[in-house]
This record gives structure tokens, sequence and C-alpha cells, in this order.
């Protein structure tokens, strides 16, 4: 593979994950500063997992009628128009909508991106590519600490200009996505059934034994996974963290260093050992959050976040690229966007389901009428949860001795490599 094709996709992974976390990180506590914005927050929380259930139509359209960069340039120009009208809107409810719309597109971008990227380079390549994308969504904190430094804005990050910021990235995609090696549809001009219309063929794959198991125990960790993403920055505002971005995004220049070493990791611990990791260091997370809102200790929160990157890269990256080994060429796109729909879209849904329900449950006022949760509840069943897929994991997730992809005998290995 060429160094120039692999700079491209490079250069296409950091620019296309860092316009999600430019206004998804802080929006929580934004609509909050808005009229009535405290009723929205959870639908806020939920908006990554209302894209993600675009992803396998998306997906579907790359597989079957478009050119994989000329889907990935539509959305982003998409996500450019709708991020840039968010700027203008003070109503909460019409933003939340407007955002809901704005991820139906750019959610999915993340699978064809990476389809695209593993389309071009070996497997071996990929974690080296798509840590590319940590940093970019590491360097989306940039915008918010240039504009507290240099221009003075220390709201920032709860004003609108989150939104100008990610439409001024999403439309530089455009050119990124524009700029890749063409990825022709691999299944054009085949018959297509319901199943093919709605992006779900790839439902298919979960008739294997292993898949299935592999997909239920991820379905279980993403429920307390998902709520880190949607929850924690409102966790660090209550805290009394001044810099929300900036300290969220300290799990993603961490996940730099564990996304180069995903490779060694899979290689000495097979696939289940490596899941069993990710699982654990989610509820070391937990602990840490725990910890820190019993004692207010705030070196405990920067464990919980700084391992972030561990688990991103296991849980998500990880099944991505074990994914993309047992997929047959025609569903690669699909695939991948099976991958997002069960971890960040049903898992994302999940997520806002059972830890809104907490949260409500233990919510004070104080005595200026400000809104606090008490979260030592909160973290202690995430990390109730946590131990549950672990466990899950252990009993049900078969070793295998194989190399990564399929067994020996050709079919899916159990949770196993």
């Amino acid at each position: 593979m060429g160094t120039k094709r692999t700079a491209g996709l490079m250069a296409m992974m950091f620019v296309q994950m860092m316009i999600f976390p430019v206004w998804f990180t802080t929006v929580g506590p934004y609509v909050r500063t808005l009229q009535g914005g405290e009723a929205w927050v959870p639908y806020c929380g939920a908006l990554m997992g209302a894209g993600m259930f675009a992803s396998p139509v998306v997906c579907m359209i790359a597989d079957r009628f478009f050119d994989s960069r000329t889907v990935l340039a539509a959305c982003n120009a998409v996500s450019a128009a709708v991020l840039a009208a968010c700027a203008f809107v003070p109503d909460p409810g019409l933003l939340t909508l407007l955002l809901a719309i704005d991820t139906v597109f750019l959610m999915p971008t993340w699978s064809v991106a990476s389809a695209i990227a593993m389309s071009h380079a070996p497997a071996s390549s990929f974690p080296r590519i798509r840590a590319c994308g940590s940093v970019g969504w590491a360097c989306s904190a940039v915008f918010s600490s240039v504009a507290i430094k240099c221009f003075g804005m220390a709201g920032f990050d709860t004003s609108p200009w989150i939104f100008a910021a990610a439409a001024a990235v999403s439309a530089v995609g455009i050119l990124t996505a524009l700029a890749m090696p063409s990825t022709p549809p691999k299944a054009k001009g085949t018959r297509m059934s319901v199943a093919d219309a709605l992006g779900l063929r790839a439902l298919s794959l979960l008739k294997d034994r292993g898949v299935a198991v592999l997909f239920a125990v991820l379905l279980l960790a993403m429920v307390p996974f998902q709520w880190y993403l949607g929850y924690n920055t409102i966790y660090l505002e209550d805290s009394g963290f001044k810099y929300l971005n900036l300290m969220q995004n300290l799990g993603q220049a961490a996940e730099l260093a564990f996304m180069l070493a995903l490779p060694y990791i899979m290689r000495k611990a097979g696939f289940k050992g490596t899941l069993l990791i990710g699982i654990g260091a989610l509820a070391f997370r937990y602990a840490c959050f725990y910890a820190a809102a019993m004692t207010g200790i705030h070196l405990f929160d920067y464990g919980g976040i700084l391992v972030h990157g561990l688990i991103f890269c296991i849980l998500v990256v990880g099944v991505q690229m074990h994914m993309a080994e047992i997929a047959p060429p025609a569903l690669r796109n699909q695939a991948q966007g099976l991958v997002m729909l069960v971890t960040a879209g049903i898992g994302g849904f999940l997520s806002v389901a059972v830890f809104d329900a907490i949260l409500a449950a233990n919510r004070v006022v104080d005595a200026a009428g400000k809104s606090h949760n008490v979260w030592t509840v909160p973290f202690a069943w995430a990390l109730g949860l946590s131990a549950a897929a672990f466990v899950l994991a252990m009993l049900f997730c078969r070793a295998s001795s194989s190399s990564p992809g399929r067994g020996a005998d050709g079919a899916a290995p159990d949770c196993a490599s």
C-alpha cells in the first residue's frame, strides 16, 4: 500500500472522527442552558443511537448503488448544512430534532469510512489508520481551548459555537471523502430483497453461534459504555470541572496508544482474552467514578477517563476488525453498519432508558433551584452491569486456538480467535 494512499486514509479518518465530538461532547451542558432545556437532556444523550439506526441503510447504499466515497461526501454535506442551522436555533426541542437529523447522516459515516479503509489497506494496518480517528477526536478539543485561551470565550463549550465549529469540520470532510480512492459497490446489480432494502442483510451473520454470542455480550456492555459518552460531561460539570471538552478528550488521547497496541494485544491474548480485558477495563472505569463520587478525590475521575481508550479500542474497533475478517465482501459495509447499530444504536437507546431512570430517581435540587444528581447510585449500577457482561463473556465465549478471523474449519469462532 503506497504512502500517499495511507496518508489519505489517515486524513479521512482524522477528519471524520473529529466532527461528532466537537458538538456532542458538551451538548448536554449546552442544552441545560436553554429555557426548558433540562427536559431535553436525555434525548440529547440518545442522539448517537438514533443516528446508528440509519447506519445499515446508508451502508447498504454504499454496498449496492454508489461508490463509498460518494456516499461519505454526500453524508458530510448534509451534516454540514444541518449543523450550521443548529447554531441559530434557541429552542431545545427543535434543536434536538435537527441534531437527530444530523446524526442520521453523520453516524453512518463511521462505518463507511472504516469500510473504505479496510478495502484499501490490509487488516494489520487498520488500527494504525483508525488511530488517526482517535487523534481527530482528541483534537476536537482544540476549538474549545483556542476559543477560551485566545478569544476569552469562557463559555464556548456551552454556546452555539460548538455547532458552527462542527459544521466547518464536516465541510472539510466532504473534501477528504472525495479524495479517497474509488470503492465501487460490491453487490451492485444483484437481486434485492426487503432485508437488503433495509440494510439488514448483515443480520444473517448472527446465524453463526459465535457471532450471536459476541453481539449479546456487546449489547450488555454497551449500556454502561454508551452512558459515559452521553452523560459524563454533565457529571464533570456537576463535579466542578471547567474544561469539559478537554477533560473528556483525555480518554481519546490515551486511545491513540491503545489503538497502536491493539494488534499486539489481540495476537497475545486472542480475541476472547482481548474481549475480557476490554470489559474488565469497563468495570474498572466505573469503580474509579464510584470512588470519585464517594470521596471527592478527582484523581479517580482521571483514571476513569484515561481508560476509555482501551475500552473503545477493544469493544468497538476490535469487533470491527473481527467482522471485517468473517463478513463476505458484498456485506463489508453492512457488517460495519451492524457493529455500529448494535453498539451505539440499540446499546445507546438502552443506555438512555436505563440510566435516565436511575438519574431521575437520584436527582436533587439545591437552594438555588439548580438540579444535581447523586452520582454514586448510577455508577454502582454501571459497575454491576459491566461485571455482568464480563461474567457472560467468560461463561459463553468459547476460546479457540485458530488464527484471527475464521477457525480452522472455516467457521467463525465463538468470541475468540
